[in-house]
C-alpha cells in the first residue's frame, strides 16, 4: 500500500509543470527560460505554445522541434539562444511587444509514462526605462608647488577618466582645506590653554605669597605683644 502510494505521489510530481514569471520591456528582448538535464536523457524533442502546458503536446505551438532539428517556428522573433544540446531549450522573444503578454508553456518529451518536464511561464511587460546621457560640466583651479595655477575644465559624461582625475584633484583640495582649519583650530586651543596655565599658575604664587606676608605679619605682632620682663 505505501509502494503504491509513492508510486502515485511520484506521477503526480512529474505531472506538475513547474510555473514562474518573467518581467520583459517593450523593444526589448525578453528570454523564458527552460532547461533539461541533456547529459543523462540525450537532446530531446519539445515544444512551445502559447498558453499552459496541455495534456500531451503543446496549445497553440509557436516553437518546435525534433531531435535537436527545429521543424515549427511561427514567427522570426521566436528564436534558441542557448545551447540546446546541452538542454537549455530557453525561449527568447525578439523585440517584445504588449502582445507578447501572457502565459507561455514549454513540454520536453521525456521517453516513458507521465515522464515529460513541463513549465509555465508567465510574461508581464512593461515600458522600457527611459535611458538619458548624464553630461555634466566640471571646472576648478589647481594649484602647483612651484605657485603656478592653472584652470581645469572637463566636459565629462558618465565612464570618463577625466571626472575621476578631477573628483581626485577636488577631495585633494578639500582634505588640504580642512587640514589646514583643523591645524589652525589646534594651534588656537593651544595658545588659549597655555594662556590659562600661566593665569592659574599666577594666582596661586600670588595667593602663596599673600599667604605666607599675613603669617609673617602676624608673628611679629605676637612677639611685639608679649611683655619683656625687667
Amino acid at each position: 500500500m505505501r509502494g503504491l502510494c509513492f508510486f502515485f505521489l511520484s506521477i503526480l510530481t512529474r505531472v506538475s509543470p513547474t510555473s514562474s514569471g518573467v518581467i520583459g520591456f517593450i523593444g526589448h528582448n525578453v528570454t523564458l527560460p527552460c532547461r533539461y538535464d541533456a547529459q543523462s536523457h540525450g537532446v530531446l524533442s519539445f515544444c512551445w505554445g502559447r498558453g499552459e502546458v496541455p495534456r500531451s503536446k503543446c496549445s497553440d505551438t509557436i516553437l518546435s522541434s525534433e531531435d535537436g532539428a527545429v521543424n515549427l517556428r511561427k514567427s522570426s522573433r521566436y528564436q534558441l539562444l542557448g545551447r540546446v544540446t546541452d538542454g537549455d531549450i530557453s525561449l527568447t522573444i525578439l523585440n517584445a511587444q504588449w502582445s507578447d503578454i501572457g502565459v507561455y508553456g514549454c513540454r520536453v518529451e521525456i521517453p516513458g509514462w507521465f515522464n515529460d518536464y513541463k513549465a509555465n511561464t508567465n510574461l508581464v511587460m512593461e515600458e522600457a526605462p527611459v535611458e538619458q546621457p548624464i553630461t555634466q560640466d566640471w571646472s576648478l583651479t589647481g594649484g602647483r608647488h612651484d605657485e603656478q595655477s592653472e584652470t581645469w575644465t572637463a566636459s565629462a559624461e558618465v565612464g570618463d577618466p577625466t571626472l575621476g582625475i578631477i573628483r581626485s584633484e577636488e577631495k585633494f583640495k578639500a582634505f588640504l582645506r580642512v587640514e589646514n582649519i583643523a591645524r589652525m583650530g589646534a594651534i588656537f586651543f593651544s595658545t588659549i590653554i597655555i594662556i590659562l596655565v600661566f593665569i592659574f599658575l599666577g594666582r596661586r604664587f600670588q595667593s602663596r605669597g599673600t599667604l605666607e606676608h599675613l603669617n609673617a605679619s602676624a608673628a611679629e605682632n605676637i612677639y611685639e605683644s608679649v611683655p619683656v620682663p625687667e
